[in-house]
């Protein structure tokens, strides 16, 4: 698995890299061009198109899974099928969550990114499950070229972790995480009976009472030259879903058919995606999409990313009753989901990505 969204950084020790936070370099009045070690050449047969009809995300109406009557909720499973099936990605309308807590969540996060840089070295760290840490591309020290993107990232479950400043972050990211995560839950359930199962089994079986939400804010910058930047590279999530909103700047590219796509979400929605847990719980019949961050030189894209896994001492392993149901055989070993975030923090997942490791090899 490639490095995601979610795990951009080393597995062990303390000093961190002294790479200059992408906020100071873009903020540069001379900027006119990118430096070489930000250089990134994208494959020009893999631009993203957000106007083809055939390549929008589904959309799923939360009130009618939650709420509907027993024929209306049905569908609702039905189309989430097919979205997970058939995507990965799926967008999330009529959630409940107030569209002006999403707004606060993400000017809280703003805040922070515009405080004075020595305010922010406190939080620096590399250390993988550190409850607050922030810094700037993926890892300085084995990458060969930098990310035009800063990044927060704060353990919200299974213990709330905030931060004191700048104020009113605390209050507006403890109630956003409580909503999302709610949200989180109803679609784990909905997934869950997509599969033939009982609503439950998934959040029993990957004991989601203790399950790991992490708040991963991303700060991308406008940049001089777009095309030869890259905000995130092309990334697969670690955990079980993903839930992500953004200001009012896109960027987040989805391959689909080997093309990648441009996402427009819907005013409100949520944008939801399957992470590698939930590929190895289903045996590869729900996969986790590749994706990846462009930036672009209008104006700075602020993206908060909730990724939602099992909890840390739990092994993801493929359903005994889908391999019954399918005549399968399991296609994936059993790792506990911290090796797994650590496997994927390692540069062994520079050479292949992770679930290739998991892969039971056949004689």
């Amino acid at each position: 698995m490639a490095p995601t969204v979610t795990s951009m950084e080393a597995s062990n020790g303390h000093e961190v890299p002294k790479v200059a936070s992408i906020k100071t370099l873009a903020d540069s009045a001379s900027l006119t061009f990118v430096p070489s070690e930000y250089t990134y050449i994208k494959n020009p047969n893999e631009q993203g198109d957000a106007n083809d009809p055939e390549h929008s995300i589904p959309i799923i109406d939360f009130a009618l899974l939650t709420s509907g009557s027993p024929d209306q909720r049905a569908k609702v499973i039905q189309e989430l099928r097919r979205a997970c099936e058939e995507w990965g990605f799926f967008q999330v309308t009529n959630h409940g969550v107030p569209e002006s807590l999403m707004q606060s969540m993400i000017d809280a996060c703003h805040r922070f990114f515009d405080l004075p840089e020595e305010e922010k070295k406190e939080f620096q760290t590399r250390n993988l499950l550190d409850p607050i840490k922030c810094g700037t591309s993926f890892n300085a020290d084995i990458e060969k070229v930098h990310l035009w993107r800063d990044f927060l990232k704060v353990i919200a479950h299974p213990e709330f972790n905030s931060l004191y400043k700048p104020a009113g972050y605390s209050e507006v990211s403890l109630e956003f995480s409580k909503r999302t995560r709610e949200v989180a839950t109803e679609i784990l359930k909905g997934i869950s009976e997509s599969l033939g199962l009982e609503a439950d089994y998934i959040t029993k079986a990957m004991n989601w009472d203790r399950g790991l939400q992490i708040l991963a804010a991303n700060y991308y910058p406008a940049c001089p030259q777009p095309d030869k930047a890259i905000g995130l590279p092309p990334h697969t999530d670690h955990g079980l879903v993903t839930l992500l909103i953004q200001n009012e700047m896109g960027g987040l590219e989805v391959k689909h058919k080997d093309q990648w796509v441009l996402v427009n979400a819907a005013p409100g929605a949520f944008i939801v995606n399957i992470g590698d847990q939930m590929q190895i719980l289903t045996n590869d019949k729900y996969k986790s999409i590749w994706h990846r961050a462009v930036v672009n030189n209008k104006a700075t894209r602020i993206s908060i990313a909730v990724p939602h896994g099992p909890s840390l001492d739990t092994p993801a392993l493929p359903i005994p009753e889908l391999l019954e149901r399918e005549g399968q055989a399991p296609k994936y070993i059993g790792m506990t989901y911290e090796k797994f975030m650590e496997l994927q923090a390692s540069p062994a997942a520079l050479t292949k990505p992770c679930l290739h490791h998991l892969r039971v090899k056949h004689n």
